[in-house]
């Protein structure tokens, strides 16, 4: 029996593909087709519909409306005082809450806080993640005390002095140091030397005087002084004077300006 003819062979083939490719599925047939008009709003409503229900929770319910304020971190100031300061707006959508106006109320209102982190606490509620400035130095000021962070920062005024912060003595009133560089920046010079000192010798010392820029003296407890010199190379002058220290411990005078040749005397 005499086969397909040519002809017969490619009609069935133009049968099975018009692009000579492998038969497709109805399924991928069916994926392949565009969708229908009525599918599209169909999709369209639906994710309106959500977009809708998400802005209602984060701004019209009560789901997520602000109901408690806390704050942690204090060490002076109380947790109260800090959210008192804040003024969060109990009520209100959490998600409208401005965090950096209420950061900035806060700095304002309260100079002791260093920094303060405003956080959301989803559902309900606003955290107050405050820092406080550290005193590392007190100008006495009629009779009260300032203190005086280690940014040289003069920030709060108190009845009574910290315990185990020196005093600042500026003894530089007639000097040309005090003419050339001013107040503040002695000041800033004390507060660097004083941020400098290692723990030991900073629990022990009571008093900073600034004569001038490069001349800044401690007096420590025991009735001991040590010359420090200018701010720089505070680490430096910090190491060799524990080394002084342990070498000369009855040692009642210690020179550390020049921190390659430093020097003890006294008894």
């Amino acid at each position: 029996m005499a086969g397909p003819t040519t002809a017969e062979r490619g009609e069935r083939q133009d049968r099975q593909d018009p692009d000579s490719g492998p038969p497709r599925s109805p399924l991928l047939a069916r994926l392949k087709r565009p969708p229908k008009p009525r599918t599209l709003i169909v999709v369209m409503v639906c994710l309106a519909l959500l977009a809708g229900g998400g802005v209602w929770i984060l701004y019209g319910s009560q789901w997520t409306r602000v109901e408690r304020v806390s704050a942690t971190g204090t060490r002076v100031l109380t947790a109260g005082q800090v959210v008192e300061a804040a003024d969060v707006p109990v009520g209100s959508p959490l998600i409208s809450v401005d965090t950096d106006e209420i950061e900035a109320r806060l700095l304002r209102k309260l100079p002791r806080i260093d920094s303060v982190d405003v956080v959301r606490s989803w559902p309900h509620g606003i955290g107050l993640k405050v820092t406080e400035r550290r005193p590392v130095l007190i100008v006495e000021k009629g009779g009260k005390f300032v203190e005086v962070d280690a940014k040289g920062v003069r920030y709060a005024t108190v009845a009574r002095a910290p315990q185990g912060v020196p005093a600042l003595e500026l003894t530089a009133s007639h000097s040309a140091g005090l003419r050339r560089f001013g107040t503040d920046r002695l000041v800033r010079e004390a507060v660097l030397v004083a941020s400098s000192l290692p723990a030991a010798v900073a629990r022990a010392t009571q008093v900073v005087k600034v004569r001038s820029y490069d001349s800044v003296t401690l007096e420590l407890s025991g009735d001991r002084t040590v010359d420090w010199g200018s701010g720089e190379k505070g680490r430096a002058k910090a190491h060799t004077l524990i080394a002084l220290m342990k070498a000369a411990p009855g040692a009642g005078h210690f020179d550390v300006s020049v921190p390659t040749a430093p020097a003890s005397s006294g008894s």
